[in-house]
């Protein structure tokens, strides 16, 4: 004879039902202020929303209003009485459209942060705190979908099954990602080559382009690069290829057993697993950037070249020499952005916890 023995993993009764309101209520915390934020903005007719440094019309700030009452109505349907009389699959859609109206106000967040980061400032304060507020609310919708199924569904958050004995929760070991996750990583890799190279060639002096090194550095000062941008670029570095070097070593991460541990050299730390956030984060973000970005660059690059649309010269001599560099941009961006989302879904799926059945047979 044998007997079940239960550890002390078992989930409360209604763990669940307080892991939905805990999400649900910081989801409606978040909503309310969301909404205020665009209230204030659009009464006081402060722009929002931009495209580079030109401000878009104030009117779009009443759709920050719009989706932050949506997901506030939302995220009380998953921890109030009222919101079981709802379809579950409509408060599921509607969640999920409300994450890709968020992320979509999100975008340029990364470029706000690289701009930041060398120059000590954004290009517009309002516009940074829309994105970062639009981030957090990606992040807190997310989870409170996440929290609303398992709840309505009685499912584990986790992996999305049903359990019926204890369990306890399990980091899988460190692997490869699959060959062709690997392949599209190493591609997006590679891609950044052709762009450094370009960089690097005016950061030590040399002409591409049209344009010498002295040209684009004279340039960069009349655009408000910052300090720290120009003392890189008078030592012969590219602050912008030491961002790809940066890109790189996250994507290599990401499909490489190593990227899931720390290393010897971090001393206390070696041997430990890294959160799955602290490469999860940048790279999301990333991939939700420079994917679109550069598709949506290579798109115009390849109409400038069939000649449907004229590419402004800029601070080059001729289009032909804007389309060029161009392309070396976009095309990085776009062949990297991709392949990062995929190396970033991979990474997500094979550091996922599982759920592992704790009970175990004790002799009688």
């Amino acid at each position: 004879m044998t007997e079940i023995a239960r550890t002390a993993n078992v989930s409360p009764p209604g763990w669940r039902r307080r892991r939905s309101s805990w999400t649900g209520y910081a989801a409606f915390g978040w909503a309310a202020l969301y909404g205020g934020f665009g209230l204030v903005s659009a009464l006081t007719g402060t722009a929002v929303f931009y495209r580079a440094a030109e401000p878009l019309p104030v009117g779009l700030n009443w759709a920050v209003v719009a989706v932050a009452v949506l997901a506030a109505m939302a995220a009380l349907a998953t921890v109030r009485p009222w919101g079981r009389r709802i379809p579950r699959p409509v408060v599921s859609v509607t969640l999920a459209g409300l994450c890709v109206l968020s992320g979509a106000a999100a975008f340029g967040l990364l470029m706000d942060m690289i701009t930041f980061a060398f120059n000590q400032t954004v290009d517009s304060e309002m516009a940074f705190a829309n994105r970062v507020l639009a981030a957090v609310g990606v992040v807190l919708l997310i989870a409170t979908a996440r929290s609303h199924r398992s709840s309505a569904y009685g499912t584990c958050p986790r992996c999305g099954a049903v359990h019926t004995s204890s369990i306890t929760r399990s980091r899988p070991e460190p692997t490869h990602a699959p060959r062709r996750v690997r392949a599209l990583a190493y591609v997006g890799a590679v891609a950044f080559l052709p762009y450094a190279a370009m960089k690097m060639t005016w950061a030590l002096g040399g002409t591409f382009a049209g344009v010498s090194g002295a040209q684009m550095l004279a340039i960069a000062g009349r655009n408000g690069a910052s300090g720290v941008w120009l003392t890189l670029a008078h030592l012969g570095i590219d602050a912008t290829v030491l961002l790809a070097a940066l890109g790189v070593f996250l994507i290599l991460g990401l499909v490489r057993p190593w990227g899931q541990v720390f290393p010897r050299w971090t001393l206390a730390l070696r041997g430990r697993r890294v959160p799955r956030w602290l490469p999860l984060t940048p790279a999301l973000i990333g991939a939700a950037t420079l994917a679109p970005y550069g598709a949506a660059g290579t798109a115009y690059a390849a109409l400038g070249t069939a000649g449907v649309v004229t590419v402004s010269r800029g601070d080059f001599p001729t289009s032909g020499d804007a389309l060029l560099v161009t392309w070396f941009g976009v095309g990085a961006f776009a062949a990297y952005g991709i392949a990062l989302g995929a190396a970033a879904w991979s990474y997500l799926r094979r550091t996922q916890p599982v759920c592992v059945n704790t009970r175990a047979e004790v002799p009688s």
